[in-house]
């Protein structure tokens, strides 16, 4: 029997199966396919598989499965089982589809469950630690997730469960662990970032409580491996004597980590997964793929207006009319007096033939529409907050460092229609907005509006809390992809003069 300990974590795979890109259907390194293949070839008898949170929702698959076959049993749930994950721990876009989703896929799973901060019906829906005998040593292994969830959920898909601090909760069940002496090592599995760049201790995010992994390796010291997610960002190394990993999303990287129970040493290795899938993962979801595809190429309708992104970053500084067309649709759905929308990190836009291809790879939330009273005042606050997306350097105007990094902030730029403003990029963070009118009419504190946004920025996500805040009016409880269809149909071409109304300049 070997000495080593090994540790296969994924994370953030997103609903992705299939090592293609939906948006063009060309081979992509990526998906349980590829990743169950490499865990299966990796595992051997001292193998530990966490799957780390964040499965259920993010790729045209996952779309598809919940819009047109929920009825069906998740696939996703059947490919972890196939895979033989140990444990797993849940993430923030597991709740995006509603508790109910969420609890059948929990009680299907053959794994077992980590996420000791969430309260479920007044129960923990995990045990504070597992214990595991393996390779002659003890391993307490326990789960958290950020805790920022209602920040960004709807609060029906949350309805029944509490949300313990992370750091809090990892610090109490370490002390415990401690106190029973137990554990030979301790390894916490956090769906959760690093709030602090682990080089150099600057920081990263402003300090919300949205990640914690820095204060965990530093506030806790008997832990010895922290395995992390939710920021897709590939990084290793050790913090305070902990040793910690985090691996891309989309299933396209594998978290390795071995422990030398001789030595004490502890590795820890960011791989690729296989160019080659494993076969009986990719029949457990073909039919419906199938499906899936035929559905991807839907014709909708079709433009007369130049709908593609061709760099995503000047289609955010010059105002693409993607996004004139997206507040359209919100326009004609809301009826409210403004509207804002943001171009997604990868959207591709929508070529003159639009098929739900363009659509699901444009627009990849599950968003829902929100439509608030908002006064001049407020609506200021919110497009001085959008400006602080941009900075400048060596006079030219670029993306604001914590905005592109760690984690891409590019879903939080938000660009609206109904009114006309100036960013100057150059002012200081909160006066940038030189100009602000509607229909040429400078606007005026008291001025009374409604705004139609997404659920996800009406309930303060990305930090705007002046939005949150503000009265609700009306929800539109139903798929924004899915009213941006039914729009597209109806309309048959798309056809608008185009709307130059934001001008950012240094």
């Amino acid at each position: 029997m070997s000495n080593k300990i090994r540790i296969l974590m994924s994370s953030d795979v997103h609903g992705y199966i299939y090592p293609y890109s939906y948006a063009n259907n060309k081979p992509e390194r990526q998906g349980f396919g590829l990743l169950g293949h490499t865990i299966k070839r990796l595992r051997n008898e001292n193998t530990i598989v966490i799957d780390n949170g964040d499965v259920l929702e993010g790729s045209p698959f996952a779309y598809y499965h919940f819009e047109k076959e929920a009825d069906r049993e998740n696939p996703i749930t059947q490919i972890m089982n196939e895979i033989h994950y140990d444990f797993f721990n849940l993430g923030n876009h597991d709740f995006n589809h509603g508790q109910d989703v969420l609890m059948e896929h929990i009680s299907k799973l053959d794994s077992k469950c980590l996420s000791a901060n969430l309260i479920y019906k007044g129960k923990p829906l995990s045990e504070p630690y597992h214990l595991i005998n393996i390779a002659g040593k003890s391993i307490a292994l326990f789960g958290v997730v950020t805790h920022f969830i209602p920040n960004w959920e709807k609060p029906e898909n949350i309805t029944d469960f509490e949300f313990v601090d992370a750091l809090d909760c990892a610090k109490d069940i370490c002390r415990q662990i401690k106190e029973e002496g137990k554990a030979d090592y301790v390894i916490g599995v956090y769906h959760g970032g690093f709030e602090k760049e682990p080089d150099t201790g600057a920081e990263l995010g402003g300090g919300t409580g949205e990640n914690q992994g820095y204060e965990m390796c530093r506030q806790i010291d008997n832990l010895d491996i922290l395995l992390t997610g939710h920021q897709h960002r590939p990084m290793k190394g050790v913090l305070f004597n902990t040793a910690y990993i985090q691996n891309y999303h989309q299933g396209t990287e594998l978290s390795f980590v071995e422990i030398d129970t001789e030595t004490n040493e502890i590795t820890t290795e960011i791989m690729k997964v296989d160019e080659q899938p494993d076969e009986k993962i990719l029949e457990i979801a073909q039919d419906e793929e199938n499906r899936c595809q035929e559905w991807l190429d839907t014709p909708l309708g079709v433009s007369s207006v130049d709908l593609v992104i061709n760099d995503e970053n000047d289609a955010r500084l010059h105002k693409s009319q993607v996004v004139t067309f997206l507040n359209n649709v919100n326009f004609a759905v809301s009826h409210a007096d403004i509207s804002g929308s943001a171009i997604f990190l990868f959207a591709k836009g929508f070529e003159s033939k639009i098929t739900m291809r363009d659509l699901v790879a444009t627009y990849v939330f599950p968003n829902t529409l929100v439509v608030k009273k908002i006064t001049g005042k407020i609506l200021r606050e919110y497009l001085e907050k959008t400006a602080e997306f941009w900075d400048v350097k060596d006079n030219q105007i670029i993306i604001e460092p914590s905005r592109d990094f760690p984690t891409p902030q590019h879903h939080n730029y938000d660009m609206l229609d109904g009114v006309e403003y100036e960013i100057k990029v150059s002012n200081p963070v909160g006066h940038r907005i030189t100009y602000l009118t509607r229909h040429g009419v400078p606007v005026k504190d008291d001025d009374e509006f409604t705004l139609c946004i997404n659920n996800y920025r009406a309930a303060g996500g990305g930090d705007y809390d002046m939005l949150k805040n503000a009265p609700t009016i009306m929800e539109i409880q139903r798929s924004a992809v899915e009213l941006i269809a039914e729009y597209i149909m109806e309309e048959g071409d798309i056809d608008f003069d185009p709307v130059n109304n934001i001008n950012v300049v240094i």
